[in-house]
């Protein structure tokens, strides 16, 4: 028996590309699946019947799933998908979220509404999803959540201010719910998928067939990273890069402080400019932030003592 037969898993913009092939490789494997998607265009406007159609494949494979229609980008919206999935199927166990749009111009020549609007789609439509699932999971202290990142928020890439901002706010919104799940069985994981999708469509100058993807950028050589960070033995707090059959991890990494004292001024730092930007012994943050904390600790006992 898969390790997913019978769990509730939910996973927005799953009308298309990524989403779609995430739903379907969890209904095959014995999941209840509830596909949302607005079925609108990629720049968001719109709507349409690609939830239904999702639905309709699964069932013919014989799963289980049903469709949501609503905009993760409202507040009532995004409460509704967890609300389906329980009135269907009792509660949630995985929340993959996957809904997003573009609206790509340079920072000089993007309306604000433009930044606004990939904002509630991306970081604020990921945010109110995830709410509305958080006290289910934590009552019943099993969860596992993706938030979906981009090399675009991660490393930057031109033209893209809105959504690379979004992006990398998953990586902040993932640090602090792992911390907060970890006692209660809740583990957020964050993927950065590479695929050919209708999305990388609409950046010009990138043609793609969204409905036959080339099989080497084939979206769903990415759901085996969603798969890993469902498991019943997925990790917590990693960032998973995944596509054309990769993977990788990337990590924050921080180096040994440059220490002043408490007279330190901007000649001080820029005497030793060569050692703040050496990282040739850079440990990974989290092992960084825990050094800090103990040093700063015992400074505060010597002190007193």
């Amino acid at each position: 028996m898969s390790e997913f037969q019978d769990k509730v898993v939910v996973i927005t913009g799953a009308g298309n590309g990524l989403g779609k092939a995430h739903a379907l490789e969890f209904a095959r494997r014995g999941a209840k699946v509830v596909v949302n998607d607005l079925g609108g265009r990629g720049d968001g406007t719109g709507s349409g019947d690609a939830a239904d159609l999702v639905v309709a494949e699964i069932k013919k494979a014989g799963g289980t799933a049903i469709a949501n229609k609503a905009s993760v980008s409202s507040k009532e919206g995004a409460k509704s998908i967890i609300d389906d999935a329980v009135k269907a199927f009792g509660t949630v166990h995985i929340l993959v979220n996957n809904a997003g749009i573009l609206r790509d111009k340079t920072f000089k020549k993007m309306e604000l509404a433009d930044w606004d609007i990939v904002m509630d789609v991306h970081l604020n439509g990921t945010a109110y999803v995830t709410h509305a699932a958080w006290p289910i999971m934590y009552d019943q202290q099993y969860g596992r959540i993706v938030l979906t990142s981009s090399v675009s928020g991660i490393y930057g890439n031109f033209g893209q201010a809105n959504y690379g901002a979004a992006k990398m706010g998953m990586l902040g919104l993932m640090n602090v719910l792992e911390k907060e799940g970890m006692s209660k069985n809740v583990r957020v994981n964050t993927l950065a998928p590479g695929a050919e999708t209708r999305l990388i469509g609409t950046i010009p100058g990138r043609e793609v067939n969204p409905d036959n993807p080339d099989p080497s950028r084939h979206p769903r050589l990415v759901t085996p990273a969603v798969l890993l960070m469902c498991s019943e033995d997925a990790p917590t707090g990693k960032v998973i890069h995944a596509g054309n059959g990769r993977f990788s991890v990337s990590a924050i990494y921080t180096n040994d402080d440059v220490v002043f004292g408490p007279d330190v001024t901007y000649e001080d730092l820029l005497a030793k400019k060569d050692k703040l930007f050496d990282m040739s012994t850079a440990k990974e943050g989290a092992v960084r932030m825990r050094q800090m904390r103990e040093q700063m600790a015992a400074a505060a006992a010597a002190k007193k003592g």
